[in-house]
């Protein structure tokens, strides 16, 4: 199915974009990592990439024209196909999330609090924490890649930032010299508080800090001039060591973090030098075995003897916090209600091993749920919905999600238009989709539009268990292991291979009897798979 491309937000103030020039034209091929356009905004001019493969079919905004922040700007498919429907403010305003204009409203704060001096007044820019995720509220800062009195270009990557997603890049957006950090790696900041300073080299920031209204950033400039001293025992010191700076990916910084490799020793393989995951893991001199040592000396501090009382604080990524906080709100707020059902498997496990006889990608038993689910979906429409408050919101299109666990805590990558894709597709794009988030690369068009989530617990022998609602849906389907179940045939017994599931409902806008049907149908799809291929 067609992807739908919009304005990005780009900058923490950006309320527009103006298409500078298109790098495709209509009907080009293109692929996910392409950069389609190249658009200013009100603080530089950056690339605009698409994130999905096919045909470019249709361009929304022309050059020199100005588009607003989450208006549709092109459109991505397969040749031929019809996207009439796609264009305009109706279903595909539904299915995109809205947050991205989040920020906007904390941006009048500063200007509410009549600073005495403003950053224009100075010549300096003024880098606040971005909206790096639709669910985002607050990023970690995992390393500062610059220290103050650094020479920082308008695309330099200053800092690698922890969000409830991922960890991503921040960009300055200015040339300058980094005149002050607010927020020291490890530390948190909230959307839209202030993180850093770029000026020219030798401006006078204490006024603007205090007008900023923000005590902890009006002592940072002390602090910062004391950070030469304390540079070597932070992760980005040895990329101050080389030319000014060690070009690599925030993948590749956090594995040399955690393998104790010197960044300054690997040889980068990606476009410019730039050090990727692959450079580490392929990194074989004797940095990694050095820090074996300290883990040793450290290990004898954790063994607990007998009677010997002890516990471990782990403190809270982004991550964990946000899945606490959604997840609480969803559990003390929506309703729930569970429905249980078992599923005969006999022929789902027949049909899966003819399939992947032909498949191009093995298919799994979560490949074929989602594609059930899809189905089962589009004839109940009332699961494929959205408790919104004062109204319920009923969509038209089918979006997966599919929950995966990592070390950092659970995320929910989304199959879009689940019910127009075939069982090899979806087996396809879904091994895509976890990889991404294994590898830390999975981006918010890659995690965000969910009207219908699938928690898989079978294949860690788990009979049954309930999920709780992943917001925004309605129902999430908690699935259990595929058993062996000894049962009555003919005039003897024989056994069969059952499965059990429980589907979690919002009460409030899914009734029970809408939920059983829904059940029972996707029952009858998993039992007879023949009929998800006609």
């Amino acid at each position: 199915m067609a992807e739908v491309i919009r304005m990005p937000l780009l900058s923490d103030t950006m309320t527009e974009g103006k298409i500078v020039k298109w790098n495709k034209s209509v009907g080009d091929s293109v692929k996910s990592d392409d950069v389609l356009a190249d658009v200013e905004t009100d603080k530089a001019t950056m690339e605009v990439v698409g994130y999905a493969d096919g045909t470019l079919l249709y361009i929304g905004v022309k050059e020199g024209d100005a588009a607003k922040i989450n208006e549709i700007i092109a459109i991505v498919g397969k040749p031929g196909e019809d996207i009439q429907g796609l264009i305009g403010s109706g279903s595909p305003a539904a299915s995109s999330p809205a947050p991205a204009a989040a920020p906007a409203p904390a941006a009048p704060a500063p200007a509410s609090t009549a600073p005495s001096v403003t950053p224009e007044q100075l010549g300096v820019t003024v880098i606040r924490m971005p909206l790096l995720s639709d669910t985002m509220t607050s990023g970690k800062i995992v390393q500062w890649n610059k220290k103050v009195g650094d020479t920082v270009k308008a695309d330099d990557n200053l800092a690698d930032v922890e969000t409830d997603k991922a960890t991503m890049e921040v960009v300055g957006y200015a040339d300058g010299t980094l005149l002050h950090i607010g927020v020291p790696d490890g530390e948190s900041a909230k959307i839209n508080d202030v993180i850093a300073i770029i000026g020219k080299a030798g401006t006078d920031i204490s006024g603007l800090l205090a007008s900023l209204g923000n005590p902890a950033a009006t002592a940072a400039p002390a602090t910062a001039q004391s950070a030469p001293a304390a540079a070597p025992v932070t992760v980005a010191a040895p990329a101050q060591q080389t030319d000014g700076r060690i070009k690599a990916s925030p993948l590749a910084k956090m594995l040399a973090k955690d393998k104790g490799i010197d960044l300054g020793q690997v040889a980068g393989s990606g476009d410019g030098g730039r050090i990727i995951r692959k450079d580490v893991d392929n990194f074989t001199a004797a940095a990694p075995v050095s820090a074996q040592p300290a883990a040793q000396v450290a290990a004898p501090a954790r063994t607990i003897t007998t009677g010997q009382e002890g516990f471990v604080d782990t403190q809270l990524t982004s991550m964990r916090k946000t899945i606490a906080r959604r997840l609480g709100e969803s559990m003390f707020t929506a309703p729930h209600f569970y429905l249980k059902m078992d599923i005969c498997m006999d022929n789902a496990i027949k049909a899966r091993a003819q399939m992947n006889e032909v498949s191009p990608t093995k298919i799994s038993f979560q490949d074929m749920l989602i594609k059930a689910s899809a189905l089962a979906l589009k004839k109940h429409p009332a699961v494929n919905s959205s408790w919104m408050g004062d109204f319920i919101r009923t969509y038209d299109h089918v979006h997966i999600g599919s929950a995966i666990a990592l070390p950092e805590g659970l995320i929910v990558p989304v199959l879009r238009f689940a019910d127009h894709k075939s069982l090899s597709q979806i087996a396809l794009e879904s091994k895509e989709l976890y990889d991404k988030a294994r590898n830390k690369k999975i981006q918010p068009a890659d995690f965000t539009g969910n009207t219908f989530t699938i928690s898989n617990l079978g294949m860690m022998d788990i009979d049954e268990f309930t999920a709780i609602i992943n917001p925004p849906d309605s129902c999430i389907l908690a699935v259990g292991k595929i058993r062996e179940v000894v049962i009555k045939k003919g005039d003897g017994f024989g056994t069969t291979q059952m499965m059990k599931l429980t589907l979690s409902c919002d009460h409030r806008s899914v009734d029970g009897a809408v939920g059983a049907s829904f059940l029972q149908t996707l029952k009858k799809y998993m039992e007879n798979p023949v009929t998800m291929l006609v």
